[in-house]
């Protein structure tokens, strides 16, 4: 059952960088990112895009995955392939991890020192019309900006709390939930979300 989900989530991330590339925009120009440190943590400045790219702006919404799978959702419209089949596994696998080279799907203590650290502040905001929250290193200073992207609903793949609220995945598993952080406006929290939902990637610097 392990090596059939694998080898189902790797046809799907072939076939979503594919419909990526057609698209015209330049892979190669967005799998680097310089980061920024955020209590210790290198962080990168922007989501997930297709698998194994940054999305072009730290504003910008990238693309939404289920929890341990490499195949890749607009975060904008509707879609007409959802999968609605629950992923499987104990952690992420790097096979499936959608991040560039050198970077990697943040564990949940990491999303619990984003959040809950008495080293950053966090803050609502607007970022060229986009709403998010600000991670900010009460030490150095650093800034890291999250888009509050929504998500896509497990059962059909509708899109969800966009513009309001952010859901990004950790790495970890919880029962036969996943780890995530959730913000909104007023609140920050370390949650569990159903493995099929699709939320947006921060990743971290191995």
């Amino acid at each position: 059952m392990k090596k059939y989900y694998l080898s189902f989530c790797l046809l799907l991330a072939i076939s979503t960088a594919s419909a990526y590339a057609n698209r015209g925009i330049g892979e190669a120009t967005r799998t680097t990112d310089p980061g920024v440190v955020i209590d210790g943590i290198r962080w990168a400045t922007r989501n997930v895009d297709a698998p194994g790219t940054f999305a072009q702006n730290p504003e910008s919404a990238g693309m939404f995955y289920q929890w341990n799978c490499r195949r890749a959702w607009s975060a904008t419209g509707e879609v007409s392939d959802w999968n609605t089949s629950t992923p499987q596994g104990e952690i992420w696998e790097r096979a499936n991890d959608p991040c560039p080279q050198g970077w990697r799907v943040p564990t949940s203590d990491e999303l619990q020192r984003l959040g809950f650290s008495d080293n950053v502040i966090s803050r609502w905001t607007e970022i060229n019309e986009v709403n998010g929250r600000i991670f900010e290193d009460r030490t150095l200073g650093n800034i890291l900006f999250l888009p509050a992207a929504g998500f896509r609903i497990r059962s059909n793949g509708a899109l969800s709390s966009v513009g309001t609220s952010g859901y990004y995945w950790s790495s970890n598993v919880h029962g036969t939930n996943a780890r995530n952080v959730w913000f909104s406006s007023g609140n920050v929290l370390v949650f569990t979300g159903n493995r099929a939902d699709g939320f947006s990637v921060r990743c971290v610097a191995e």
